[in-house]
């Protein structure tokens, strides 16, 4: 039987807000095709302006919705299993696959697991998503890539790799934002206000991410293009002496190690 809505989402935290702006403001979904459940009326009160459905009912997402959207760790999906579900979206931090099916009691339902990062709150983020559960639907995965698309990039990999999408991609603008507050205090040490600095170095790390992604030559040409001059040298004589490339991949390794961690439980 065809349902009323094509996409529910159940929890209406950031995530979800998140996921629904990017959706219903890139015109890829009308709001009135997308039911929304939470038993906050402010959650619900954020939402309002983009037009979708309402209700405080989870069990009615499940009945009248084809895909339903967990995007929101408050959300308690252990406490579901009373209503069924039959595509899902997990966006959940750490909620692996099996996990979800069996919180929600069946083995029927088919479950699309995913990692955002925080530029997904801009629609500049990347997505690393396993959709295998689904591999023999074009349609299915046509639909969950459209939805995933709304808010950045889309990496299909395979769950095993999850945890360390999370590590590199997920966790990885809290590294990035860190290494731009010291590359901003290094131009305000050097005589720069705040304001030039952060302008120079943003423009700086976006430059150079689109030389990366677009340039013909490969990282490490590209690193040596710009490592010429005695200057610069200094510099990267000060990175290699501290560990620099070391620190950074240990760091990535903890997250991913950590993430495993909260994956089993």
């Amino acid at each position: 039987m065809k349902k009323q809505f094509k996409l529910g989402v159940i929890g209406c935290g950031f995530w979800a807000q998140t996921i629904l702006k990017g959706i219903v403001l890139s015109d890829f979904l009308r709001g009135k095709k997308i039911l929304v459940c939470d038993t906050s009326e402010e959650k619900l009160e954020e939402v309002r302006s983009l037009g979708v459905r309402m209700c405080a009912d989870y069990r009615a997402v499940a009945q009248n919705c084809e895909y339903v959207l967990f995007a929101d760790d408050s959300v308690r999906i252990d406490g579901l299993n009373g209503a069924k579900f039959e595509k899902v979206i997990c966006a959940v931090p750490n909620l692996r696959k099996n996990t979800v099916k069996n919180y929600l009691g069946t083995g029927t339902v088919k479950v699309a697991r995913c990692v955002l990062n925080l530029p997904c709150s801009i629609g500049s983020g990347t997505v690393g998503v396993d959709m295998t559960d689904f591999n023999k639907s074009v349609d299915d995965t046509e639909f969950i890539s459209n939805v995933l698309n709304c808010i950045g990039t889309v990496l299909s990999v395979d769950e095993s790799k999850m945890d360390a999408v999370a590590g590199l991609s997920g966790n990885g603008s809290a590294y990035a934002l860190m290494f731009l507050d010291a590359l901003i205090d290094g131009g305000v040490n050097g005589g720069l206000s705040k304001n030039e600095a952060k302008i120079l170095a943003v423009q700086t790390l976006l430059g150079t991410a689109e030389l990366a992604e677009h340039g013909e030559k490969t990282l490490a040409e590209l690193t040596m293009q710009a490592c010429k001059g005695s200057a610069v040298m200094e510099a990267v004589k000060v990175l290699e002496q501290n560990n620099f490339r070391k620190t950074v991949s240990e760091a990535v390794a903890e997250c991913i190690k950590r993430t495993k961690e909260l994956s089993a439980k």
